[in-house]
């Protein structure tokens, strides 16, 4: 569930929520949005981070492929998964990117989706050992930062499984600092239907802290001191660069074990001046904005779940 973003998530009803159910001990993983080819207000596609993904709290997923293989060594991220930071609020999102592009999983007997796309229907000969090339109406085949976020809110069950006590910020943090920091500098992907091409850069607006990694995940016994908020980006009109504010509450930065070299890596630093170079993406007309300028990105311009994306993916 989730919507563009119009106002501060602390006002937001659908953060508001979340951060009722975040305080009340359940960890909470929202899906980014697959609105990262949007150019429509000249930023490429950063700040269309939806609702209540842009809340701090949370732990906000971006989609990668695989690419058919089960190493990750050729791992891209989807070119539509949204990038931050956030409208309003230059929350640093997403927090990290999992697997979510052309995932075969269950579907609802009653569902419609079937009828939408036959390039996703599923013979039960991917599953079953037959010559049938009959259609399966158990599974379906869908891309998009939906299907992403259910890989880590497994590795949160499997977290909370192994650890019962641990506490969402812990659980996120962890997640985090375990996430995988390998990635190219950029890549680029074609839509097969349009024959558009896409360059995605891997900052930690579009890759976040890195890429899930169960494994390390589980392997950790290290527990994060305070709170695992999201840190907010500012803007410096005057030397044109981007920094990262992180809350003094948070675990980030308290300690060697957790500062925010071990969180993000070097994604810390990549590519802010390729980004923030222009002034579209910085703007300062906005109601509420201040020296640090206010991100500019048009609201309401795309549905969280894209159908032509979830159709079609990223291929």
């Amino acid at each position: 569930m989730g919507r563009p973003v119009f106002e501060s998530y602390t006002q937001d009803p659908l953060c508001q929520a979340a951060e009722q159910a975040w305080k009340a001990g359940i960890v909470v993983v929202v899906a980014a949005g697959n609105s990262g080819r949007d150019n429509s207000a000249g930023t490429d596609g950063y700040g269309t981070i939806n609702s209540p993904g842009n809340d701090p709290y949370v732990i906000t997923v971006g989609a990668m492929k695989t690419n058919g293989t089960a190493s990750r060594t050729d791992d891209t991220i989807a070119s539509y998964s949204s990038k931050g930071p956030t409208i309003v609020d230059h929350v640093v999102k997403p927090d990290l990117v999992a697997p979510g592009n052309r995932v075969i999983s269950l579907i609802a007997s009653k569902s419609l989706l079937q009828s939408d796309s036959s390039v996703n229907l599923i013979p039960y000969s991917y599953y079953q050992n037959t010559t049938s090339r009959s259609i399966s109406g158990d599974y379906y085949r869908l891309s998009g930062t939906s299907m992403a976020t259910p890989m880590v809110s497994g590795a949160a069950a499997l977290l909370l499984q192994k650890e019962p006590s641990l506490t969402p910020d812990q659980v996120k943090a962890r997640l985090m600092k375990t996430a995988s920091k390998n990635f190219p500098s950029y890549s680029i992907a074609t839509d097969q239907v349009t024959g558009i091409t896409y360059s995605s850069q891997y900052d930690i607006f579009t890759i976040g802290a890195g890429y899930l990694d169960i494994g390390a995940a589980l392997a950790s016994t290290e527990l994060a001191p305070g709170t695992a908020l999201s840190p907010q980006a500012v803007y410096d009109a005057a030397s044109g660069s981007v920094y990262v504010v992180f809350d003094s509450s948070a675990a980030w930065g308290t300690s060697a074990a957790w500062g925010t070299s071990a969180a993000w890596g070097t994604a810390t630093t990549m590519g802010f001046s390729s980004i923030w170079n222009s002034s579209a993406a910085w703007g300062t007309s906005d109601s509420g904005s201040n020296s640090s300028g206010t991100l500019a990105a048009a609201t309401g311009v795309s549905t969280p779940e894209s159908l032509n994306i979830a159709i079609y993916g990223d291929n």
